[in-house]
C-alpha cells in the first residue's frame, strides 16, 4: 500500500478541518480534539493504513513498534491464555487509540489487538510518539483520559462476563460494535462471537437465535444486521448503559477541560 501521510490542518470558512493529502477525512476523536499548534506537529508524523478483518496489530509480549489512532472499523483488545483461547476485554473505535503502554513509557504489549471490522487507522511509530508526548501536552492528556476510559470499560466487561447470561452479553457486544461501526450490517461469524464472549459456539447459536426471534437482529451467512436497536438495547445487560453513561460524562469533562 502506498504510504499516505497526513498534511497540516487547513482553514475552511470559520472552522479548522483536518484531512490527509488525498482528502481522506480524520474521524478519530483524539486527533480531532487537538489544538491547532499540536495538530501541526502530530499530523505530518501519521501514516494512513487500511485495517483488514482478523489483522493482528500486536500479540502478547510483542515489542510495540507502532501505535494506532482508529479512524474507522473496530479493534478488539483480548487477553490470551496458554491453551490458545482468547477473550475480549475491550473494544476500540474512532474514539480511541491502540498502544497505550507506550504512553506510560512501556514497550511491550500485555494484550492482543486484532481488527474485527475493517476500516482505517493513523499509524505512528513508537520512536516518534515518545518525543511528541513531551511537546504536546494536549495529546498526552487526551491519551491519559482515554486510558482511564478504557480501564473502566475493561472492569465493566470483566464483571459482565462473570455475572450475565450469553444472550445479554451478546446484545451488549453487538450494541458496542454498532456504536463504532456506523452500519447496521456487520460481518460476524459464530466462531468470532464465541471467541469474543469467551463461550461455546452452541451458546452463541442459541443466544443469536433468541435475539433474532425477538426481532432484534437478523442473522445468516456470517452477517448480523441490527433490525431493531430498541429491542436489542432492552435485551442487553445494564453494563452497556453503564459504560455509555460513564463515557459520556468523561467526554463532557474532557471537552470542558476538567477531566483526567
Amino acid at each position: 500500500m502506498r504510504r499516505k501521510t497526513v498534511g497540516a490542518p487547513s482553514r475552511r470558512g470559520q472552522e479548522w478541518t483536518h484531512s490527509d493529502v488525498d482528502g481522506n477525512r480524520i474521524h478519530n476523536e483524539i486527533l480531532l480534539s487537538l489544538p491547532l499548534d499540536e495538530s501541526r506537529l502530530v499530523f505530518p508524523k501519521l501514516e494512513l493504513v487500511r485495517l483488514r478483518p482478523r489483522q493482528v496489530l500486536h500479540e502478547v509480549g510483542d515489542t510495540l513498534k507502532s501505535a494506532y489512532f482508529c479512524n474507522g472499523g473496530l479493534i478488539s483488545i483480548l487477553t490470551s491464555f496458554p491453551n490458545g483461547k482468547n477473550i475480549e476485554i475491550a473494544v476500540v473505535g474512532t474514539e480511541g487509540f491502540v498502544g497505550l503502554p507506550l504512553v506510560a513509557g512501556f514497550q511491550s504489549a500485555a494484550t492482543r489487538a486484532i481488527v474485527q471490522l475493517e476500516g482505517t487507522a493513523f499509524r505512528i511509530d513508537a520512536s516518534t510518539l515518545d518525543p511528541l508526548l513531551g511537546q504536546c501536552t494536549g495529546l498526552e492528556r487526551r491519551l491519559q483520559q482515554f486510558s482511564q476510559m478504557k480501564s473502566a470499560q475493561i472492569s465493566q466487561i470483566a464483571a459482565c462476563n462473570l455475572l450475565h447470561e450469553v444472550k445479554e452479553r451478546l446484545a451488549r457486544w453487538l450494541l458496542m460494535c454498532h456504536d463504532r461501526n456506523g452500519s447496521d450490517t456487520m460481518a460476524l461469524t459464530q466462531e468470532l462471537l464465541a471467541e469474543m464472549l469467551g463461550t461455546r459456539r452452541s451458546s452463541v447459536t442459541l443466544a443469536a437465535g433468541a435475539l433474532q426471534k425477538a426481532g432484534s437482529i437478523a442473522y445468516g451467512r456470517g452477517q448480523i444486521r441490527i433490525q431493531n436497536r430498541t429491542r436489542l438495547t432492552s435485551a442487553a445487560c445494564e453494563c452497556y448503559e453503564a459504560m455509555r453513561r460513564q463515557a459520556r460524562v468523561w467526554r463532557n469533562e474532557a471537552r470542558d477541560g476538567v477531566g483526567g
